[in-house]
């Protein structure tokens, strides 16, 4: 481990020797992730890539590797497409997630590795950081944070960190941490 690690912890995401309250996938922590099982894979993942919505965010507050989200960008969840867990354009005919949202949740996007760059069919896609839905709501297999915590690690990242989720003591799914009910340091 390095200092720009990403710690998830059964009391949250430790990075800089701050504790974040987070949400993981309503399928909990797992091993043998899969495709819709809702769960947040183990492992060490790297941090590949940053995007964002510059309609909704600065640049000036995220470093120079953020890529803005573009109005057609989406991100291919058809487990026997060639472009499996990869970010593709609108028009697109198979199944993706669309990262341009109405909502919030995907105004900052940290990428990881997970199953990426060669993506195997039914392992998994878009295993994202973003911001929750609210505290407490479990994700789909993400990690997600408030906002104000997401916008001060993004600043704080490099290119080499990596999200490291560890199987002992996991947490129950949905939540981990103190505050993650809604009472939490802000870190703006």
């Amino acid at each position: 481990m390095n200092a720009n690690d990403l710690i998830l912890t059964p009391t949250g995401l430790i990075f800089r020797n701050r504790r974040i309250p987070v949400v993981v996938g309503r399928g909990g922590l797992r091993a043998d992730k899969h495709e819709g099982d809702g769960a947040t894979p183990l492992g060490a993942h790297r941090i590949v890539g940053m995007l964002y919505r510059a309609d909704r965010i600065a640049r000036a507050r995220l470093p120079h590797w953020a890529v803005p989200i573009g109005p057609n960008d989406l991100w291919c969840d058809a487990p026997l497409h060639e472009d499996y867990n990869h970010m593709v354009a609108a028009p697109f005919a198979a199944s993706a997630e669309r990262l341009r949202r109405a909502d919030p949740m995907y105004d900052l996007v940290l990428v990881t590795d997970w199953n990426w760059p060669e993506a195997r069919a039914h392992r998994g896609s878009a295993i994202f950081v973003h911001a929750w839905r609210r505290p407490g709501f479990p994700t789909a297999g993400c990690v997600a944070m408030a906002r104000g915590h997401l916008l001060w690690l993004a600043a704080r990242l490099d290119p080499d960190s990596r999200l490291i989720v560890r199987g002992e003591r996991p947490p129950r799914p949905g939540i981990a941490g103190p505050g993650a009910g809604g009472t939490s340091q802000r870190f703006e």
